[in-house]
C-alpha cells in the first residue's frame, strides 16, 4: 500500500513497451530488467517493479502493443461494453428445439433410471437363486 499523500507513476506506453522488448529480445528476467530501468532501494520496491512487468507483459502477449496504450484506472463505462449484463435473446425456433430436446433428455434418463432399479432387483434374484442351490447341495 503507498504512503498517503504519495502519487503514483504513470508510465507512457512507448516506455511500457521499449521494456517489455528490451526483456524478451535480450532474454532478460524480470529482476535483471527492474535494476536496469528503475533504481531500486529495497526489494519491496524490486517486487512492486516486478510484479508491474508481468503485468505489462500479460497485457503486451494478449493484446499486442496496442494493449499498453490503453487507460485501465477506473471501473469502465457502458460504452467501452454496452452488452454486459445483458441476456441475448433466442429467436422462437431455437427456444421451442431447446425445450423439446430438454423434454426428451429428462424422458431418456427417466428411463435409465427405471432400467437400472430393474436390473439391481433381477441381480437381486438372481443371488437369491444361486443362494438358494448352494444351500440345497
Amino acid at each position: 500500500m503507498a504512503k498517503k499523500g504519495s502519487k503514483f507513476k504513470k508510465y507512457s506506453p512507448e516506455f511500457k513497451i521499449s521494456c517489455i522488448i528490451d526483456m524478451r529480445s535480450n532474454h532478460l528476467s524480470y529482476a535483471e530488467t527492474v535494476r536496469k530501468y528503475w533504481d531500486v532501494s529495497t526489494s519491496i520496491d524490486s517486487n512492486n517493479y516486478r510484479s508491474q512487468l508481468k503485468l505489462w507483459e500479460r497485457i503486451f502477449l494478449e493484446e499486442g502493443e496496442a494493449g499498453l496504450y490503453k487507460e485501465r484506472r477506473g471501473r469502465t463505462t457502458k460504452m467501452d461494453n454496452p452488452n454486459k449484463g445483458k441476456k441475448k435473446k433466442l429467436n422462437k425456433q431455437l427456444k421451442e428445439d431447446l425445450i423439446a430436446e430438454n423434454q426428451r433428455l429428462k424422458e431418456e434418463n427417466q428411463y435409465y433410471k427405471a432400467e437400472i432399479e430393474y436390473l439391481k432387483k433381477l441381480d437381486a434374484l438372481v443371488r437369491a437363486e444361486e443362494q438358494k442351490k448352494n444351500k440345497k447341495h
